[in-house]
């Protein structure tokens, strides 16, 4: 078989070869970490196969000769048990960031060989009526060597690189499969990291995320130009457009699911710009957004976006019976709160929530323990208040321009309304574990009412102790003392670094004047501004 490049593993590699179909499996289910111009695939259920199955398989008009050879020629004649060294075939449809393809389907066969550490892709379209055509010039193939039974080596073979065909997105060219693909495989199978998390977009449709994300990305594109925050437009306007697709798309799947006609209504918690409510609100979602301090960029999106400066406690006059889900998109102190407002405005009310800043009920969340990153634990920690609120929980990925991107959804409940004053009484007693001394005041801190009154439903004291941000920000840097102070301590520093002798630590140079530097306590006293007497 041609082979085009190949690549050695270090010497000390550890990883091999399960290293090897680890790295494949990240190319296969998400391309799009590697081709930027992908949104991701669509896989059907891989399946294993033996030898006789897989030629049945390959039994096809469109499979010449010498494509099947190059398919079949490491099929050893050891391999001719059912149950021996099995093959796995799936089909994947690659799915552009940008559709320029009309109807036609970008797809792939890929097969696995495991007993000779090798894989196969057979690139082709599929019309709106069903009729196939192979890209027999793009058929291609990764294989696994152990040279010499010393050092590992990956292969990249095609079939015929003169055909090779390059629209620069569903099939790149065929020098970045050598020079970008293939030195990320080796990468990923020396590490064989696994993540802590689930894929992005699990629980979507991504062709749907696709076309939806570049309607609203072109729709919203000019917020970027009267971005009045001081914050990056390009980050924040992106991303909340981003979540603004993950819900649009979820909720439409959610009325297909359940047969609905009218669009959710919802309320974001903590909205901050209020970007995500104009968006949602815009696109026919009836809402609005709540956060304890007013934006600049509020008065600009018009009466459809209903956005209130208010402080929220968690309690009965923050409880939500007729609205279908609630958000929390980096809620902050919020977090934790989310899903349990969301369990006790309605037995119907749903929530997302995408956690960023660790807090707990009452306080900054306290590491439990060191096994699992900082991030992978607080997850945890909201999905077992989901949990126990009595939610269904599911975790999912969002593709946007942050460390923080995993959100958890509550969609249904997990527990039947009959067991609502159950359900409570649970709720109730896991935030009453949860809270602290340091502002609680009384018993009722949590939903838990005294030893006089103890049926465990919630009362207007259940969020007792909860302490929302200040609606004034406060300034935690430089920003906001006079610029003459900042400039002439600045210059103080800078004086007496310069005018250090070389017994003080400095330089004796003549041709540049590096000074010196000094350290500790000592210098406190270089800049002391001049107090008046009064």
């Amino acid at each position: 078989m041609p082979k085009l490049f190949d690549i050695k593993f270090p010497g000390d590699c550890k990883t091999l070869p399960e290293g090897f179909w680890s790295a494949v499996d990240v190319w296969i289910k998400k391309p799009h970490v590697v081709n930027k111009r992908l949104c991701g695939i669509k896989e059907t259920e891989s399946k294993d196969v033996g030898r006789e199955a897989l030629l049945f398989l390959l039994d096809d008009p469109e499979l010449t000769p010498d494509v099947l050879s190059f398919i079949t020629s490491t099929v050893s004649p050891a391999q001719t048990h059912e149950k021996e060294n099995p093959w796995s075939s799936s089909v994947r449809t690659v799915i552009p960031k940008v559709n320029s393809y009309g109807t036609n389907l970008q797809k792939e066969v890929i097969l696995k060989d495991f007993g000779r550490q090798l894989v196969t892709f057979l690139p082709f379209e599929e019309d709106s009526e069903g009729q196939v055509s192979l890209k027999r010039g793009n058929i291609y193939q990764f294989q696994l060597l152990h040279q010499d039974c010393e050092e590992w080596v990956l292969e990249l073979h095609v079939l015929a690189s003169d055909a090779w065909f390059s629209d620069g997105v569903a099939y790149p060219k065929l020098p970045w499969l050598s020079t970008d693909l293939l030195p990320k495989l080796v990468r990923w199978a020396t590490e064989c990291k696994t993540s802590e998390f689930k894929s992005t977009l699990s629980l979507l449709p991504v062709e749907k995320y696709s076309v939806m994300y570049q309607q609203l990305k072109e729709k919203y594109k000019a917020m970027v130009k009267i971005w009045p925050e001081v914050t990056d437009p390009e980050k924040f306007v992106y991303e909340d457009v981003a979540i603004a697709t993950y819900l649009i798309v979820l909720w439409a799947e959610e009325r297909a699911e359940k047969s609905l006609t009218a669009k959710q209504s919802f309320v974001d918690l903590g909205c901050g710009n209020g970007l995500l409510v104009h968006i949602l609100a815009s696109e026919g979602h009836p809402g609005k957004g709540i956060d304890v301090r007013k934006r600049k960029i509020w008065d600009m999106y018009g009466p459809q976006t209903l956005l209130e400066e208010k402080a929220i406690t968690p309690s009965e006059r923050f409880l939500f019976p007729g609205t279908d889900w609630l958000i929390g998109n980096h809620s902050d102190e919020l977090t934790p709160w989310i899903p349990v407002i969301a369990a006790r405005s309605s037995y119907s009310c749903r929530y997302f929530v995408l956690p960023c800043c660790f807090f707990d009920f009452y306080a900054k969340y306290q590491r439990r323990q060191c096994k699992k990153s900082q991030y992978k634990e607080y997850i945890d920690f909201i999905t077992e208040v989901s949990q126990v609120s009595g939610f269904n929980t599911e975790e999912d990925c969002l593709r946007i321009p942050s460390t923080k991107r995993v959100c958890l959804v509550g969609k249904s409940r997990s527990y039947r309304l009959s067991d609502e004053a159950e359900a409570e009484q649970r709720r109730a007693r896991y935030i009453q574990s949860h809270q602290t001394t340091s502002g609680a005041t009384a018993h009722r801190l949590s939903g838990i009412r005294n030893d006089k009154d103890t049926d465990g439903t919630p009362d207007s004291s259940w969020g007792a102790g909860f302490q929302p941000r200040d609606r004034v920000e406060a300034v935690r840097n430089c920003a906001a003392l006079p610029r003459d102070f900042v400039d002439g301590v600045v210059l103080q520093v800078a004086n007496v670094l310069l005018g250090m002798t070389e017994e003080d630590g400095g330089t004796s140079s003549t041709d540049w004047n590096r000074g010196g530097q000094r350290k500790g306590e000592e210098d406190c006293h270089l800049y002391k501004p001049k107090v008046s007497p009064d």
